[in-house]
């Protein structure tokens, strides 16, 4: 037992974007963690990701809710705190990677969806389930982030969401450890799902450059680390963003 371990309990989560791709992965993995959760998203999906919760033995809620949507996503949780009478554990992949283009074409109208997503909907997610943590002294919550912060010229908007969210976990991560709160992101490389794959051809997939494991990872693999930083074996860990990406850089 972990020194400053807290007891294994049924815990709530709630994963945005949560019916494909690694919120998909994430949703799953928590549940074999014996987590109930709750899976929110825009499309079609969610119902299907909670039929495989269900299978597994957990509790599972399916949430249609644009994440730009303030009181949306305020309810969304309200709901799940209401039925499962706490919210522990929140996981943010709902995301867009927007228009792969010049900067000089890219639309002020596409940098605002892009932020209202990835940035917006991060942000009224964690104002919205962090009180239901704070109330019980412990909780943990977990963004996915991308390397495009560092700069991808095609993706500005992207590469800006991204910066932001960084920032916002590092500081959401000071804001709460002592009352028991961590936030933290995990940062893929690229992961083998819809955002990524239609992008590149067979060959690229197959033998990615600059990627020192030789190839791209799963989206479970993913799962596995936010996993991890969603768990009572997370006892230290808060305001960081952990590399998966098959090598450093």
């Amino acid at each position: 037992m972990l020194r400053f371990a807290a007891p294994v309990e049924r815990r709530a989560a709630l994963v945005t974007g949560g019916a494909r791709g690694i919120g998909r992965a994430c949703a799953l993995r928590l549940a074999q963690a014996g987590r109930d959760v709750a899976v929110l998203d825009v499309g079609a999906g969610a119902a299907e990701v909670c039929r495989e919760i269900e299978a597994v033995g957990q509790r599972a809620l399916a949430l249609t809710v644009d994440v730009r949507d303030e009181a949306a996503m305020h309810a969304a949780v309200a709901e799940v705190a209401a039925r499962w009478g706490r919210l522990d554990i929140l996981v943010c992949c709902a995301g867009v990677l927007g228009v792969e283009q010049d900067f000089s074409d890219q639309s002020a109208a596409e940098f605002d969806r892009v932020m209202r997503i990835n940035v917006f909907g991060v942000y009224y997610a964690h104002q919205a389930a962090i009180p239901h943590m704070l109330a019980r002294g412990w909780g943990r919550c977990v963004t996915i982030t991308s390397g495009a912060r560092f700069g991808a010229p095609q993706l500005v908007p992207y590469s800006t969401s991204k910066g932001a969210v960084h920032a916002m976990v590092s500081a959401l991560g000071n804001a709460y450890p002592k009352q028991g709160v961590f936030v933290n992101g995990v940062e893929p490389g690229r992961a083998l799902t819809e955002m990524v794959v239609p992008r590149f051809s067979a060959d690229f997939l197959a033998n990615p450059p600059n990627t020192p494991i030789g190839r791209y990872s799963d989206a479970e693999e993913v799962a596995e680390v936010v996993e991890f930083l969603c768990s009572e074996r997370n006892t230290y860990t808060t305001g960081s963003v952990w590399s998966c990406k098959g090598g450093a850089g």
